[in-house]
């Protein structure tokens, strides 16, 4: 892309532990990975945005001065959800021409929030404004849930714009504090497994935001068998209630909010080994923590597809296999696992002879990806990507 003058590049993200609990305030890790999306652009003298994608069809154009327009469901959008945000802080002048591309065709690695960061990057850049990666986790995250529809937390974004190659992020969803967990010197050697079921997702369309509700609503519940003043819904997050009102009251709820308040509490419980073990250089550890996420995602949460959970049961006993769990939302999409990199042929050839025995139809688009944690979103001199 040797016709742009500037280069961004956005990685995609993955959670071992802290599944599902970033929108009730809960406790997250994640990494960002070497795969993600690129960016390239040049600053145009007017406002106007002219882009293209080597994913998807078609040309997207608009003016950043101009109100933002009504959704369009289509690729567009997501630079559209960009500008929304930061026009709500800043003057837009100056707009781009573009293309956007990305590395991986898979979902559960928040391909969205990727692209939704190199577009606040590049908009901020062309306007001579500087924010701090805080700030563009922030920026991004209200795009998605005010534009896009996806009430998320900013799980995602954080692990995009803060995340390192050399540690493991740790972020508080309640407080906002974070912080990078150098790898121990006596940690293990490991790899991450990207198995892309086959099946195509989209979170707005999945039972994402239900289940956003359903915690929401969990805590309604205590908040009433114990007389307290109820909040706006917006307002109302379980981590605002401690966990021995749940205990006085799980049995009073109708069993599937209390699912959901069970999985928040225990993965809160979960984030927290799973720092000290990662902080011990105790993967094994952490790999199980991982694994006992996916259960609860499973009979908790009450996420993934039949195709999912096939994967992980054909994961879970595998030599090499550290922890794994669903990756994204977890109703299509992928399951992600840090493995052992001597074991990695071994680990592929099993899982793609198992899964796709038991799902033939997937043939043509089960896919197997090996990555490694990765710096955050930034400038890119002159490297070239794949």
């Amino acid at each position: 892309m040797d016709n742009y003058q500037y280069h961004i590049y956005s990685p995609y993200r993955v959670c071992p532990l802290g599944a599902h609990v970033d929108h009730q305030h809960g406790l997250v890790t994640g990494f960002a990975i070497n795969k993600g999306v690129d960016l390239w652009f040049n600053v145009r003298d007017d406002s106007k945005v002219r882009l293209t994608s080597s994913s998807f069809e078609g040309k997207v154009e608009f003016d950043l001065a101009m109100r933002s327009e009504v959704r369009e469901k289509h690729w567009g959008d997501y630079a559209r959800g960009a500008k929304y945000a930061l026009k709500k802080r800043f003057d837009l002048t100056r707009g781009i021409d573009g293309v956007i591309k990305g590395s991986l065709p898979v979902g559960g690695l928040s391909s969205s929030a990727a692209v939704l960061i190199a577009y606040v990057m590049a908009f901020a850049k062309a306007n001579g404004i500087r924010l701090q990666p805080f700030e563009v986790v922030q920026i991004a995250s209200e795009a998605e849930r005010e534009y896009i529809g996806l009430n998320n937390g900013i799980l995602d974004q954080a692990c995009i714009a803060l995340g390192r190659k050399d540690g493991l992020l740790f972020l508080d969803c309640d407080s906002n504090d974070y912080r990078i967990i150098s790898r121990n010197v006596n940690m293990p050697d490991f790899e991450i497994g990207i198995f892309f079921s086959g099946l195509t997702r989209s979170l707005v369309n999945s039972d994402y935001n239900l289940r956003v509700y359903e915690c929401k609503t969990a805590a309604w519940n205590m908040l009433a068998y114990h007389n307290q003043p109820l909040k706006t819904f917006d307002k109302t997050f379980l981590r605002d209630i401690p966990k021995e009102t749940f205990d006085k009251t799980r049995d009073m709820m109708p069993l599937r909010f209390a699912r959901r308040a069970s999985h928040f509490y225990s993965e809160y419980r979960r984030v927290r080994q799973g720092v000290t073990a990662w902080e011990t250089g105790n993967l094994q550890l952490f790999g199980k923590l991982s694994f006992d996420s996916c259960e609860s995602s499973i009979h908790n949460y009450e996420c993934g597809s039949p195709e999912l959970i096939s994967i992980y049961n054909i994961i879970r006993p595998l030599q090499g296999v550290y922890g794994g769990r669903f990756s994204g939302a977890g109703f299509k999409g992928a399951v992600i696992a840090l493995v052992d990199p001597k074991y990695k042929e071994q680990i592929e050839n099993e899982l793609t002879e198992k899964y796709l025995k038991e799902y033939p139809e997937y043939t043509d688009t089960f896919k197997v990806y090996w990555v490694r944690p990765d710096d955050g979103a930034r400038f890119v001199a002159s490297e070239k990507r794949n």
